[in-house]
């Protein structure tokens, strides 16, 4: 028998070993791609295909390569991983009947072109755009900085999303970004990644969302390979991780993320959250955890305006190099409030239905095409619904808007509530008052006469209660 076929036979049976102990997953993933290359003088050559491979198997999986394969051939005292092409240049035999060479070729060429987050390779993890990659989450390249319409209800997370990017030293730590669905987070976290991506390829940035953290720590203990976690996000120079509050109610993957972001803010390495609440109302999560999200600058994002959503929809139609008439614009920004999502979807069903049947937009039209989400947005709103939306504005709990408390942080927000059920819905004054504790009607109309007084001299909680109005019609 070949002293080739020999290693091959050994190498299969090291590699079945290798399998059984990490898993299918990441067998396939990492080991898989694996071939045997030449023995000389006790050294072994394990040939991999990338560069970005050949450091990921040296830092986590070389030793063990090197034990097994001792155990099947006591000839085998070192074991050194180089890429496969680096090992035989062009011209040359294959890797059966290539001469032993004890010095691996250090320069490799160059690989095939992708986008990339974060550019250098390197044991930790490199964040790949448009690759298939077990850390990271894909960027998208619509969702930068320059794409985004900045109103009053975001321009302070987007100033600060511009600070954090622009910013050589970390200006705080962490910066939390909370608001609704559909209102802009995600951009914005898109946007600072490209931002830093663009000043400097050097930092090297993850972005993911919670439950993909979630997943790969659980993975990490089902493989026991939790060091390599680690190592993986405590090496990072910026750490995004979106929609947060899906890790609430799991204790161990908090208690992960706690020391994790510890690490990173005691070596100055930026983080960024986003939630769909601030960190004081995120239910399900431990307290230290919570007290530490709000360490930085916590950045709301309100609902948007009537002004905030016909900007959007006229930099979508231009960038999309749609011809909308401004009163289609106008229409779909007043009957469209929930989010920004829902609304650029009409735009777009309305521009894909013109081109489509070869006419022009046109009010008509578009009422036609969206008669479906139109009737959806002109559904009855119940007092149920006021309640829950002014809590959660407000930030007191549902229960306050019938319970008996009359402390104005509560009573406030209960009055708001009345107000609004009395101008939303064709309930009579009696039936709203039951709906908030079986008070007396006239409680009802002094709330109503309060807020109305309020509106006219304070403008702030004038616009908070034209949000809530507006966003209750959505």
């Amino acid at each position: 028998m070949s002293v080739q076929g020999s290693l091959d036979q050994q190498w299969a049976r090291v590699r079945g070993r290798l399998k059984d102990e990490v898993g299918e997953t990441a067998y396939r993933s990492w080991l898989k791609p694996l071939t045997v290359g030449s023995l000389d003088g006790g050294q072994l050559r394990i040939l991999v295909p990338t560069r970005f491979m050949r450091d990921w198997i040296r830092t986590h999986y070389a030793d063990r390569i090197r034990a097994l394969f001792s155990g099947e051939n006591p000839g085998v005292q070192t074991v050194e991983i180089v890429v496969a092409s680096a090992a035989r240049p062009d011209n040359t035999p294959p890797a059966n009947d290539m001469p032993a060479v004890t010095t691996p070729v250090q320069a490799a060429p160059k690989p095939e072109p992708v986008t990339e987050l974060v550019i250098e390779p390197s044991p930790s993890l490199v964040v790949v755009e448009d690759r298939t990659d077990e850390m990271s989450a894909p960027l998208d390249p619509r969702f930068t900085f320059e794409n985004f319409v900045v109103g009053k209800p975001n321009e302070l997370a987007f100033a600060a999303a511009r600070r954090v990017a622009d910013a050589q030293a970390v200006p705080f730590n962490p910066l939390f970004l909370y608001g609704g669905v559909g209102l802009g987070k995600t951009h914005l976290m898109h946007a600072i990644a490209w931002a830093i991506r663009k000043k400097d390829p050097s930092r090297r940035v993850i972005y993911l969302s919670a439950e993909k953290f979630m997943y790969q720590f659980i993975r990490a203990l089902r493989f026991k390979d939790t060091m390599a976690f680690k190592e993986q996000f405590r090496s990072v120079d910026v750490l995004m991780i979106d929609d947060v509050q899906f890790i609430s109610g799991k204790d161990s993957t908090q208690e992960e993320f706690f020391h994790t972001f510890n690490a990173l803010v005691d070596q100055n390495r930026q983080v960024i959250i986003s939630a769909d609440k601030s960190p004081s109302d995120l239910e399900g999560m431990e307290e230290r955890l919570r007290s530490r999200l709000g360490w930085g600058l916590v950045a709301d994002i309100h609902p948007t305006t009537y002004e905030l959503r016909l900007g959007i929809l006229g930099q979508k139609a231009d960038r999309i190099g749609a011809k909308v008439p401004p009163k289609v614009l106008e229409f779909l920004a007043h009957k469209i409030t929930s989010n920004v999502r829902e609304l650029e979807g009409a735009l777009n069903r309305i521009v894909a239905h013109a081109e489509l049947v070869g006419r022009a937009i046109t009010l008509e039209s578009a009422q036609d095409v969206l008669h479906d989400l139109l009737r959806a947005s002109n559904r009855r709103v119940t007092i149920e619904e006021i309640q829950k939306k002014v809590a959660e504005h407000f930030n007191i709990r549902l229960a306050d808007m019938s319970s008996a408390r009359r402390a104005r942080a509560v009573a406030r927000p209960r009055q708001v509530a009345m107000y609004l059920a009395k101008q939303l819905t064709q309930r009579s004054l009696p039936e709203i008052g039951r709906k908030f504790g079986d008070r007396d009607h006239t409680t009802v109309m002094h709330a109503v006469r309060k807020v109305d007084e309020l509106c006219g001299t304070d403008p702030a909680f004038a616009e908070d209660v034209e949000l809530l109005r507006r966003m209750l019609e959505g």
